[in-house]
């Protein structure tokens, strides 16, 4: 069978023995009534837990409106003419409207990047920013111990409205909700407090109540203060299944209930071969954003298996802590030994590279210099199928195979 994956913006295939293959984790069949632009209308005039918008907000107040930055797949410029139109109906000006974009520990965007996201009509009517995360307000400290330092912008706003799409992360559970605040627009020691739980079992993809970032980060949120979330479901290509809007929690909660339905994925067994991608841009652009989904895989593939793991690294690592944890390690092994000693944020993803490790081989398939991926203990490819040659070569001609070609978005659980 011929199988397809998308690195960066082509498309990669691979001839795989139809008797070998487990099964190609896409997307679950879901029946909707509505996408994009339509369904967000309806979330809209619909919000879980909470009145209107244009019931909430008043004219003169200040509204932040958070949303994500480049490495994320939220369309915001989907949804964003809906929200104004909204605001506006309540008199809302657009000079008091601020689209901040969350960048948590990420790099800065470009004009070209912000206009993009935003979208013509929102980057043209109203202000849009990256968040400043060197001028922040200090709301507090949650119960474990985690400071509340948010972007002033958002912070001293008389209303904040956050956006987000909801997918599977692996250690607080879901994307989307409250995360738009903690860690979107929080300081660099704020997130990394929050995210040295993600060491704790219960901390997890799939996984909300008793997890202990989501709690953290959902503690946090309470303190600041959230009006209203609209919060999306997105298939591969973007296009809008699912709309949620209203309370933080309560719509966020249906936005997770709606995913199950779609990217949690039984398997009959783990596989030998897990051939597994990011889906493309932008969400291969570094190695730091494509580890999600080898983090998806690991639950796929059988100890003493192979990994190969589809994404462009075209930007690179991606971030420099991790780069530099990454480049400086000794041993895989021993990334996970500092990680236990010194959590730091850009480092646990380090660590997580490293725990996958400890059970399979992984096969890197990127724009990035061999070199610099065999410094990263993975072995280094330029085309799927020959790495995944080189898989079955290694795992015998009998070698079992899972794909998942959307990788960061399926999790795979092995069916009882």
């Amino acid at each position: 069978m011929e199988l397809s994956f998308k690195i960066d913006t082509r498309t990669e295939t691979v001839q795989v023995p139809d008797k070998a293959l487990l099964g190609v984790l896409t997307p679950n069949e879901v029946s909707v009534s509505l996408t994009d632009e339509a369904e967000v209308l309806r979330a809209l005039a619909e919000p879980i837990g909470t009145p209107r918008l244009r019931q909430i907000v008043h004219p003169g107040e200040k509204i932040a409106i958070v949303t994500s930055d480049v490495t994320r797949p939220m369309p915001t410029w989907k949804v964003m003419p809906a929200l104004l139109d909204e605001l506006y109906a309540a008199g809302v000006r657009p000079e008091d409207v601020t689209l901040v974009f969350a960048l948590g520990s990420h790099r800065g965007q470009t004009d070209e990047e912000r206009r993009h996201l935003a979208g013509d009509r929102a980057f043209q009517e109203i202000r849009c920013v990256d968040g400043d995360s060197s001028d922040c307000v200090h709301i507090g400290v949650t119960s474990r111990g985690t400071p509340v330092d948010i972007v002033r912008t958002v912070a001293e706003a008389d209303r904040r409205i956050c956006l987000g799409n909801i997918e599977y992360h692996y250690f607080a559970g879901y994307s989307g909700g409250a995360k738009a605040i903690m860690p979107g627009v929080s300081t660099r020691d704020a997130i990394q407090s929050n995210h040295s739980r993600m060491v704790e079992d219960a901390a997890c993809a799939g996984k909300l109540e008793g997890n202990p970032v989501r709690e953290d980060i959902e503690e946090a949120v309470a303190m600041v203060g959230v009006d209203f979330i609209l919060n999306v479901v997105v298939d591969p290509t973007k296009r809008i299944l699912k709309a949620v809007a209203g309370d933080v929690t309560a719509a966020h909660r249906a936005g997770c209930a709606f995913l199950d339905t779609l990217y949690r994925k039984q398997i009959p067994a783990r596989a030998d071969i897990v051939l597994v991608s990011q889906g493309g841009a932008p969400k291969d652009l570094n190695l730091y954003q494509t580890q999600k989904a080898l983090d998806n895989a690991k639950h796929a593939v059988k100890p003493g298996g192979v990994v190969v793991l589809i994404g462009s690294c075209k930007e690179g690592l991606g971030e420099k802590t991790f780069e530099a944890w990454m480049t400086s390690a000794p041993t895989s092994h021993s990334l996970i030994e500092r990680i236990q000693k010194e959590f730091r944020l850009g480092g646990h993803k380090a660590a997580a590279i490293a725990m996958v490790l400890e059970n399979a081989e992984i096969y890197l398939v990127s724009d990035m210099e061999d070199a610099l991926v065999e410094r990263l203990f993975m072995r280094p490819f330029h085309s799927v199928q020959a790495a995944f040659d080189a898989a079955v070569a290694k795992c015998g001609p009998d070698a079992t195979v899972l794909a998942m070609p959307y990788g960061g978005s399926t999790l795979p659980s092995v069916r009882a």
